[in-house]
């Protein structure tokens, strides 16, 4: 139908057959995405799959070619963050090896397909950003030498938008709100698996540690996975603080350290998704959904058992 795909729905396409080829730009789907044994499979089962990354990810490992990008310290050009503040980035240091910076990978890479750009720098190509863009009409480079505005700057004599919406909405006066009806997670607690696992992050690891996984001061604060547990269950199961204990789902199973912790409700475990050595979710369900296309990552049924 000419719609695009969401990224389970790609992992889906490739153990179909239907997707053939990936190319894969500073994502781990690997460790971030649902049911790992699930997205193993259809990765290693792809035709070719390449991977454009400034580390060799767990899922770079698996690439038939790998790309090595330069890191945001190693190159020129602009970062949004989620303040809508745009800012420049300012190279420090040169890249390493054969690391090149995204936007010339991947013109050089369309040079070879038959599609020549003019493009000699990132600054020309937040020229056209904002030749093509309405809420970054206002960016450029000699205007974020001296400011950085936050989107919607439509004009280079906009001030920018600190906050949104403050006399109306961006579909009239008022918000649109849509009840939606409660639909129960596909699986339940049950007597083979009678805990709900839930999955999040923590404060000290950002995604899945490409990076902040690198370094031994945050390492020796949060370097590896655990399980959080509430002391009835705990007491159950005969696990004790720091206890070496085994998670499964329906899935797949994982060892972890057991943090036993009112933090969490009884029949409830939580884990951490950021670790490779005890991926939390080689247990999560990868059903979406209907709407989002998100997986259930916060909810699944699991078991545990101390060793």
């Amino acid at each position: 139908d000419g719609s695009g795909k969401t990224i389970t729905e790609v992992v889906n396409a490739v153990e179909t057959g239907d997707i053939r080829m990936l190319y894969i730009m500073g994502e781990n789907p690997m460790i971030s995405d649902a049911n790992l044994d699930h997205v193993e499979h259809a990765l290693k089962n792809c035709e070719l799959l390449i991977v454009q990354d400034i580390f060799l990810t767990e899922t770079a490992e698996l690439a038939d070619v790998v790309l090595p990008a330069a890191c945001y310290a190693e190159k020129e050009g602009t970062f949004t963050n989620t303040e809508r503040r745009v800012q420049r980035i300012r190279r420090a240091v040169s890249a390493p090896g054969e690391s090149r910076e995204d936007w010339v990978i991947l013109s050089d890479l369309m040079g070879l397909l038959g599609y020549e750009n003019k493009f000699t720098s990132s600054k020309e190509i937040l020229e056209e950003i904002a030749q093509v863009t309405p809420s970054y009409g206002g960016f450029s480079y000699d205007r974020l030498d001296k400011e950085q505005p936050q989107w919607p700057c439509p004009s280079q004599d906009h001030p920018g938008t600190p906050i949104l919406h403050t006399a109306k909405f961006s579909r009239g006066e008022r918000a649109i709100f849509k009840p939606s009806p409660y639909i129960p997670a596909v699986e339940q607690p049950d007597s083979e698996y009678p805990l709900i696992l839930t999955t999040g992050r923590i404060l000290y690891q950002y995604h899945t540690r490409t990076m902040t996984g690198k370094s031994d001061d945050i390492n020796r604060v949060a370097g590896s996975s655990f399980v959080e547990i509430h002391p009835t269950d705990a007491a159950k199961q005969g696990i004790a603080q720091g206890d070496e204990v085994r998670v499964a789902s329906r899935r797949g199973e994982v060892v972890v350290e057991a943090r036993v912790t009112e933090r969490v409700s009884e029949g409830v475990i939580f884990m951490p998704f950021h670790f490779a050595d005890a991926p939390a979710n080689r247990l999560t369900n990868n059903v979406v959904d209907p709407i989002s296309k998100i997986p259930e990552y916060k909810v699944c049924s699991a078991r545990i058992q101390r060793l």
